[in-house]
């Protein structure tokens, strides 16, 4: 199948995949007598697995290391389960201090309804954030 054709069925453009070819995450198709790339069928599956992989908050680069292990015959199960694990943790740590920013915005909107400007003196550069460790 050319690459416009691929491109077509699987949502993607024809740059997507020549990307996604530079990358290691579809291996060089054959060529045609004409030069023109000739990818087999099961390419649509591994576009939808590297689609699918994305959206699971995986890098390319960690989507190309699940790809290796497969083409060398080996389950990327394992692997899989650590990546996933630490994505998990990642996450569970970007919402705590999410949650703490939240927590230091709310007390200053609640200091910013009660400020008066008028009351900012020259050496303060904003009362309402001045002085707020977070």
């Amino acid at each position: 199948m050319r690459i416009g054709e691929l491109a077509a069925a699987n949502g993607l453009t024809a740059k997507t995949i020549r990307f996604y070819e530079q990358a290691g995450l579809l291996p060089a198709p054959p060529r045609t007598a004409g030069g023109y790339r000739d990818y087999p069928p099961q390419t649509s599956a591994r576009l939808a697995f590297v689609r699918d992989a994305q959206s699971a908050g995986l890098t390319l680069a960690e989507i190309r290391s699940v790809l290796v292990l497969r083409d060398s015959g080996e389950a990327p199960c394992a692997h899989v389960t650590d990546l996933i694990q630490q994505h998990l943790t990642d996450i569970e740590r970007r919402m705590a201090e999410l949650r703490k920013t939240r927590t230091a915005l709310r007390g200053l909107a609640e200091r910013a309804a009660t400020t008066d400007p008028s009351r900012c003196g020259d050496a303060d550069i904003c009362s309402i954030i001045g002085g707020l460790a977070m």
